[in-house]
């Protein structure tokens, strides 16, 4: 076969990979103006809230709470969202990131909810108040996982394994494996989830081609203009008496008046521990749960890279990971002290609007806290908000979640795309992520229970869970073949990207980890980074 000939002096050459991301306006440790810095907060306040009433929604009515109990879960998470952000952007990873409800405990919750113990409670309060007690004795016990791998600095061990190769299965799906809330959520009332969709991306990407001035204005605050637009236009629609003869599903999912959050939130309420009562153990249950714990690490652990690509850190070290992982573990045990119905992860959706804002400050984040707080305690006031139609938050994700599978794509950079082996492990790795996922989510929604059913329901799901995370399978499956494919050889090295990573490997190899990840106050003395 004949070589090719030598490039000209003057063709083009590829990219030249980046350790920080360009283009962002505010790095991690820059912050914007006090008013600008407050009105982002604001906005990962709004994001935020979509998740944090979605969980809630699903699960109160199911342990048999009303209207009443379902505005004080929501109040109680986004309390709890609001210290384990702060806990996580002063003392965990120190990234940009807010620590809310997570999906992923939705259905080890479900098992408890249709444990047997319970099904014989006839008064519904009654029944919602003992499985909420269930639900806090098993993410009591499930927060040692993280807790014990975090601070130990056990999963620091397998985070140094990590390969920018193996993170992109990872990153990728922990954004691109959320699209069942996106579309399909947008399609539940397509009249207000479209214009959410279209507005979103007129503000945020074309308005400043077009505009001369306030320019960044748009796209920085798109999501505020675009949910205030439509929000009042699904209001508009209401009391248009748009939906009068609509169905009941239409008339929750479109209406602005039918989330129930206003009528049952008080109006001044302080969340506090053990609010529901003491909690109650079962060992199957826990199991479960820890099961559940340890894939919430995983996740996050992918979430965790993504965002310090779009806060234009540098990348972020396996002990500022594990540190961040044990945080994550004490957000888990304030979970089962206040009793949220679920646990603590990365939310998602924030890491997406810190690229579509390109503001990574972490000051920004921590006002957002500050809100959540705020609002939690103002109960009426952040129920106003939480009210919000569902729809719209699906709008907001589907470019959202884009954004972060986008960041784990182009980790893609660091590698050597011309390598069969390269090119193995991504297919494999991200087509068994999607695949797995598929077919144990298929299989419950026909069967009602997983393709692992023994009579012990603790058993299944420590099975099944696990293989309904895309991450977690697509990520598990690129690990284990980067770790063990053809690695005696000198060029695979390179291939998979490690000697890019190599001086971020160990926290004191590069001075930038220092600058971005180092713990305030001086506390760095008392608790070294390795």
């Amino acid at each position: 076969m004949a070589a090719a000939p030598p490039p000209k002096a003057d063709e083009l050459q590829p990219f030249p990979p980046k350790e920080q991301l360009p283009g962002v306006a505010f790095c991690i440790t820059s912050p914007p103006p006090w008013p600008e810095a407050i009105l982002l907060g604001f906005q990962h306040f709004i994001v935020m809230l979509g998740t944090t009433v979605i969980i809630p929604s699903a699960l109160v009515p199911q342990m048999g709470g009303g209207n009443e109990e379902k505005a004080r879960v929501v109040q109680t998470i986004l309390f709890v969202a609001g210290i384990n952000t702060l806990f996580q952007t002063f003392f965990g990873t120190r990234l940009p990131v807010v620590m809310g409800g997570s999906y992923i405990f939705v259905g080890p919750t479900i098992s408890i909810i249709l444990a047997g113990r319970y099904s014989n409670e006839a008064n519904p309060h009654e029944k919602f108040l003992r499985t909420m007690r269930g639900t806090q004795g098993a993410l009591l016990i499930a927060s040692t996982i993280q807790i014990i791998l975090g601070f130990s600095g056990l999963w620091r061990n397998v985070v140094k394994l990590l390969s920018p190769l193996a993170a992109v299965p990872l990153v990728s799906l922990v954004g691109f494996g959320l699209y069942e809330l996106g579309f399909p959520g947008v399609a539940k009332c397509v009249e207000i989830g479209l214009p959410e969709v279209f507005l979103l991306v007129v503000f945020s990407q074309y308005l400043s081609q077009v505009l001369d001035f306030g320019k960044s204005v748009f796209s920085r605050f798109s999501v505020l203009f675009t949910v205030s637009i439509v929000w009042l236009y699904a209001y508009i629609l209401t009391i248009g008496g748009a939906y009068k003869n609509s169905p009941p599903k239409t008339q929750v999912h479109c209406r602005v008046d039918r989330s129930g959050l206003i009528s049952g939130a008080p109006w001044i309420s302080v969340p506090y521990p053990f609010q529901w009562g003491a909690p109650t153990f079962d060992a199957g249950e826990a199991f479960a749960m820890m099961m559940t714990s340890f894939i919430a690490l995983v996740e996050s652990t992918g979430a965790f890279i993504g965002a310090s690509r779009y806060a234009s850190a540098t990348m972020i070290p396996p002990s500022i990971i594990s540190r961040g992982v044990g945080w994550q573990g004490i957000g888990l045990l304030l979970d089962s002290f206040f009793g949220t119905a679920t646990g603590t992860s990365v939310s998602v959706e924030n890491i997406g609007l810190l690229a579509l804002t390109r503001i990574g400050s972490r000051r920004v984040v921590q006002i957002s806290a500050g809100f959540m707080i705020f609002f939690s305690v103002l109960g009426k006031f952040g129920a106003l908000f939480a009210s919000i139609p569902l729809p719209i938050f699906a709008g907001m994700y589907c470019l959202l979640f884009a954004y972060v599978g986008g960041v784990g794509l182009s980790l893609l950079q660091f590698c050597n795309l011309n390598s069969f082996r390269t090119k193995f492990i991504l297919g494999f790795a991200f087509f068994m992520g999607l695949s797995v996922p598929q077919y144990f989510n298929e299989y419950t929604s026909v069967a009602s229970y997983g393709p692992v059913h023994t009579g012990a329901r603790w058993f299944n799901d420590m099975i099944n869970v696990p293989f309904t995370s895309k991450p977690f399978v697509a990520g598990l499956v690129a690990y284990i073949l980067d770790n063990t494919l053809q690695i005696k050889e000198s060029a695979v090295r390179k291939d998979r990207g490690n000697h890019w990573w190599e001086k971020f490997r160990s926290f004191k190899k590069d001075a930038r980890s220092q600058e971005f990840y180092s713990l305030p106050f001086n506390l760095n003395k008392f608790f070294p980074s390795v």
